[in-house]
């Protein structure tokens, strides 16, 4: 028993030394410098209370293609009412990225919910991008959608992808 309360010791040490490694950094982080920005965004990104700081900064951001990552992320992680008020955000230049990613993640959630016939996805699957064909092979439960996306899908990976799902559902 006493090796058990041993290891606990050394894991709260370790857990220690982590987070005196962390605040070590964040002292010493420029928020000059992108990258470090990036990490503070990342950090936020993991806590949801964050969330309106970080719209808030986002907004002021100056470097176009980081906030355009950092709301590539956040889209993901809030309800879809809320994404075109992050796209928004975005400089125009930036902008076309996440503007398209939003839409995406309604598709991704029509499929889920099995509210896109495959028919419609027929029609429109050449629109989507890999990434939208990849996930909807995840995220479609219909084999009709599934069976659209086996034959019309744009690489021999997501072609190949969708005939197993369909073969696994």
């Amino acid at each position: 028993m006493g090796g058990v309360y041993g290891a606990g010791r050394v894991l709260r040490s370790r857990h220690g030394e982590v987070q005196r490694a962390w605040l070590q950094y964040e002292a010493e982080c420029s928020f000059t410098d992108g990258h470090d920005r990036w990490s503070l965004y990342r950090a936020a990104l993991d806590t949801p209370a964050a969330l309106p700081l970080l719209f808030d900064a986002v907004s002021l951001e100056p470097d176009g293609p980081l906030a355009s990552g950092v709301v590539g992320d956040v889209l993901e992680r809030v309800p879809e009412d809320e994404r075109e008020q992050w796209v928004q955000l975005l400089p125009p230049g930036v902008r076309d990225f996440s503007a398209r990613r939003a839409r995406e993640l309604g598709v991704l959630a029509s499929l889920e919910q099995g509210g896109m016939p495959s028919d419609a996805v027929g029609e429109i699957i050449d629109g989507w991008s890999d990434w939208l064909q990849l996930r909807a092979v995840r995220a479609a439960s219909d084999k009709e959608v599934l069976h659209v996306v086996s034959q019309k899908g744009r690489t021999k990976a997501i072609r190949r992808a969708a005939t197993e799902a369909r073969q696994r559902r």
